[in-house]
């Protein structure tokens, strides 16, 4: 399995997915409903999932998305639940700009819904993991 790299545009974000267990998305989310930005992500996690590392970590790092964004990475955080069930370790890396107010409750939203733990990280706007 390779590690999977997406450039960000004007409308997604950079995704860097390691076969190793760091998964990190970062950037702007509103692809256009024609876009298979995110079935492409998904599908390699779905792959992942035969044979994940022993932790896996997702560090997120979104300055905006949009509705259809915001339930695939939903899904994609379920998924982590799995993990959790299958005894292997999974944290996620919730990181927001110091004002940003919206998106760190977009994160607080996020951990209540899924089962592994969360931290959250304020970082000054041109700091990038």
């Amino acid at each position: 399995m390779e590690d999977l790299l997406i450039n960000s545009t004007l409308t997604t974000p950079r995704i860097s997915f390691s076969k190793d267990g760091l998964m990190e998305i970062i950037g702007k989310s509103i692809p256009d409903a024609e876009s298979n930005f995110w079935s492409l992500v998904s599908e390699w996690f779905r792959i992942y999932m035969f044979s994940p590392a022993t932790k896996t970590t997702f560090k997120l790092q979104i300055d905006y998305l949009n509705t259809s964004s915001s339930k695939e990475i939903l899904h994609l955080l379920y998924r982590l639940n799995e993990l959790k069930d299958r005894g292997l370790e999974a944290e996620v890396i919730w990181l927001f700009n110091l004002n940003d107010i919206d998106m760190q409750e977009v994160g607080k939203d996020y951990e209540h819904m899924v089962k592994v733990p969360f931290s959250f990280l304020k970082i000054n706007e041109s700091v990038l993991i």
